[in-house]
């Protein structure tokens, strides 16, 4: 039986998304040098080269750019309109894919899955662990969950979570050890455990902001993560001040493990918000997800 041309379409569009052929290859559950063949079919049929290929990477031809920007559009309609076909079914059902960070997964998703997996057996929630700024329509995802002042205008918005602000803590045993801070300029002479921000690649500088006055420090320690879960148990472990979200760490300073201290310099933060595409038909899964995450305080 002849390969279908929409066939050789999705294993370029594959391959041209992960930039690389065994990642594709795994997602289209075929081999890598099956997937290799198709694309050079395709290639030769068309008589131009659509992916430029190295030992290291794969990326699109300029041809290959325009092929994907022309087709990639028309197969994600395809694709939300058989997941809309779901609409027929008894109960909603399908496999929602959400960008967003740890500390979302733990104080948002995590208590509404209790609930929400019990009451929708047929869906499948996928969330992407990641803490910088994605691409959910370049990745294939259904949404992503962002703070409101980063939100991009072209998206659809719901807010999932209320207001809150970054907590500074540390050990007893550490504050035993040194003064604890009067103002964020004392900052500089503590051990802070720092957050790389993956998106920019720099440290993150400790914003406060009291009476009107803003101050952004940048702090020094002997630690450094990309993401927030860890540095708050260096926290715990006793190696530093960490600037973290209230909410994590919250029961641990009713439990006396840590100790809070420039609270009258922490501001707040707009909530988390549930960004996604305007899509003309949503699926009923999705549909449920986004209802069940509302934020109705």
């Amino acid at each position: 039986m002849a390969r279908s041309p929409i066939d050789d379409l999705q294993a370029f569009l594959a391959v041209a998304r992960e930039r690389s052929f065994t990642r594709a290859a795994a997602k289209l559950s075929v081999t890598p040098s099956a997937l290799s063949h198709t694309i050079k079919g395709l290639e030769e049929r068309l008589g131009l080269r659509l992916l430029s290929r190295t030992t290291r990477s794969v990326s699109p031809t300029e041809a290959g750019e325009r092929l994907l920007r022309a087709v990639a559009p028309h197969f994600a309609e395809i694709e939300a309109e058989i997941a809309a076909l779901s609409d027929f079914r008894d109960r909603p059902a399908g496999t929602i894919r959400v960008s967003c960070g740890d500390s979302v997964v733990e104080s948002i998703f995590r208590p509404m899955l209790r609930t929400f997996l019990a009451q929708y057996p047929d869906i499948t929630v996928e969330l992407a662990i990641n803490n910088g700024f994605v691409d959910i329509v370049e990745e294939r995802l259904d949404a992503g969950v962002r703070l409101g002042e980063a939100l991009s205008r072209d998206m659809i918005a719901v807010r999932i979570g209320p207001d809150w602000r970054f907590s500074v803590v540390a050990t007893p045993d550490y504050f035993a050890r040194r003064p604890p801070p009067q103002t964020p300029q004392d900052l500089t002479n503590h051990q802070c455990i720092n957050l790389r921000l993956t998106t920019a690649g720099a440290l993150y500088a400790w914003e406060f902001k009291k009476d009107g006055r803003e101050l952004n420090v940048r702090v020094e320690g002997q630690l450094i993560f990309n993401s927030m879960l860890p540095i708050l148990d260096a926290a715990l472990d006793g190696h530093g001040l960490a600037n973290v979200p209230e909410f994590m760490c919250r029961e641990h300073i009713e439990r006396g493990e840590l100790v809070e201290v420039l609270a009258d310099w922490s501001p707040a933060w707009q909530g988390f918000h549930l960004y996604y595409p305007n899509r003309r038909q949503p699926s009923p899964a999705f549909t449920a997800f986004v209802d069940a995450l509302r934020y109705r305080g």
